[in-house]
């Protein structure tokens, strides 16, 4: 229970950095989505979108897998970790430096490709923003294996608050200081740039910004590179660049192939741009599953030499899946509320959002499963269940996108991850065996989904009242049901939790 603890610790303050980021970056949806409610602003936001799910590509291939094998060698016998930081690093900043250079001399196809109004700077821009990105990921990551999480919390939090300040200079500010100073130069910059373009410069501001509050973490850098550790290093990763790609064809490519495959009398944009701000109403699932795996990943490989480590990494699992079908019912009961997080023109894809929430649980579990084959080495597994899930995801949104629309793309994600959890679970028993408690997780996840269902029939029940009546209804439902899914979990795990001490006392 002591390591449990720990990992508890650890993941609250990762959990801080990113539920307290991603809630700031989240407060952007309904800033965005309400200020871009026209025609225009939909597909604004849509294009925005579509962008950044290929930035989430390249960061792939900028970092190739580097991060987790830090983790790795970091605890491997005789290797001495500040020759690994330089090597990972340097290797990192050498990299990046080559691709920017390369790339840039494909802006304007890339920019015809992806359709930005005549920007090629913009292509440039993103690189920018995406080289940042790359070389603060062993910085990051050098925190996390140190176990300095608040540290970690404080350069996160800092980043993004540099990022929201920026959007709204560039989105309300501006806008209303170009009325009045329509002859000043930045007024004419302003002018020849569009909300695309700036919401990509308010994250180039903020990765530099990030990069210098690390300066502590980089500044005893120098360029030493460790060839015959990087090799090893480079042996390791190499499988996590395609590991890395394939899972985010699962996590992005519905976006790119609902912009194509939609009927031509459809304004594909707009859907990907309704789609993306519902999938952001999943927010609470996401951020507990980042900041669990920020705080895991290190966890499991320091606890691997332990001789009770399955039995650990089984209880951890079991707790996990409590903490998620929690931020299921507290995201999906209490749908009513949080649909008021999106502007009223992106609400019709409401009916996405329990879907994709179960998706994630999927995902979740599937991230605590994939242990094995990262205490194995056997990370080439890891490459071949995840490409069979984006075999799912091309062939499942191909055929079915341009009959159903998002609701196939989301779907789709539930259908990708739930093979992938299963598959998982099922070839990882053989290589590594962890005791789950399978039939409690089982029990769990049915009662979560019991709950939802009670308040669905009760949402269609009231589908024809009043609003004001329909709030009146559904929120002490949603309540209620909540109180007793968590007095269900407190009955069957009273014996464990008396050992806590703050908690025990009450039960």
């Amino acid at each position: 229970m002591t390591a449990i603890k720990q990992l508890a610790g650890q993941t609250l303050w990762y959990g801080v950095s990113n539920i307290g980021a991603k809630f700031l970056n989240y407060l952007l949806t309904p800033i965005l989505t309400y200020l871009m409610i026209d025609s225009s602003g939909v597909r604004d936001y849509g294009g925005y979108s579509l962008l950044y799910s290929w930035i989430a590509v390249a960061n792939i291939i900028f970092t190739y897998g580097f991060e987790t094998g830090y983790f790795r060698f970091s605890n491997t016998q005789g290797v001495d970790r500040h020759s690994l930081f330089q090597t990972a690093f340097g290797s990192i900043l050498l990299s990046t430096a080559l691709l920017i250079t390369f790339i840039s001399f494909f802006t304007v196809p890339i920019n015809n490709f992806m359709k930005l109004d005549g920007h090629p700077e913009y292509i440039l821009w993103c690189l920018y923003l995406i080289g940042l990105d790359a070389i603060t990921a062993i910085p990051f990551a050098k925190l996390r294996q140190e176990n300095r999480p608040k540290r970690y919390a404080f350069v996160k939090l800092s980043g993004i608050i540099i990022n929201i300040l920026f959007t709204l200079f560039f989105l309300i500010w501006l806008p209303k200081y170009a009325v009045h100073h329509p002859d000043d130069a930045i007024v004419h910059w302003f002018i020849n740039n569009n909300r695309i373009g700036f919401l990509i410069l308010a994250n180039v501001l903020q990765n530099l910004f990030v990069f210098l509050l690390l300066f502590s973490e980089w500044k005893s850098f120098r360029f030493k590179i460790n060839f015959s550790l990087w090799k090893q290093l480079f042996k390791y990763c190499a499988p996590m660049i395609f590991i890395g790609l394939a899972g985010m064809i699962n996590e992005v490519m519905d976006r790119q192939m609902l912009a194509k495959l939609l009927p031509q009398e459809v304004d594909a944009q707009s859907v990907v741009g309704i789609y993306s701000a519902n999938y952001k109403l999943a927010i609470f699932i996401t951020l507990f599953i980042q900041a669990f795996k920020m705080a895991a990943e290190p966890f499991f490989f320091n606890k691997s030499k332990d001789k009770n480590a399955p039995a650990l990494y089984a209880n951890v699992m079991k707790w996990f899946v409590i903490t998620l079908s929690l931020a299921f019912l507290f995201s999906a009961l209490y749908l009513d509320v949080w649909k008021y997080m999106v502007g009223a023109s992106y609400r019709s894809g409401l009916g996405i959002v329990p879907i994709l929430l179960c998706a994630n649980i999927c995902l979740g579990i599937y991230y605590n499963l994939s242990v094995w084959y990262k205490l194995t080495d056997r990370m080439r597994m890891g490459l071949y269940i995840t490409i069979f899930g984006s075999v799912i995801t091309l062939v499942g949104n191909y055929f079915f996108i341009p009959y159903w629309g998002m609701y196939a793309a989301a779907w789709t994600t539930l259908i990708c991850y739930a093979s992938m959890m299963l598959v998982t679970y099922f070839i990882g028993q053989n290589y590594y065996y962890i005791p789950y408690p399978v039939k409690k997780i089982g029990i769990y996840l049915l009662a979560m989904l019991l709950c939802f269902f009670m308040k669905r029939s009760i949402d269609v029940y009231s589908d024809s009242w009043t609003q004001d009546m329909q709030l009146l209804l559904r929120i002490p439902v949603a309540f209620m049901l909540m109180i007793v899914y968590v007095f269900f979990i407190i009955k069957m795990e009273r014996k464990e939790l008396k050992n806590i001490p703050l908690i025990g006392k009450y039960i």
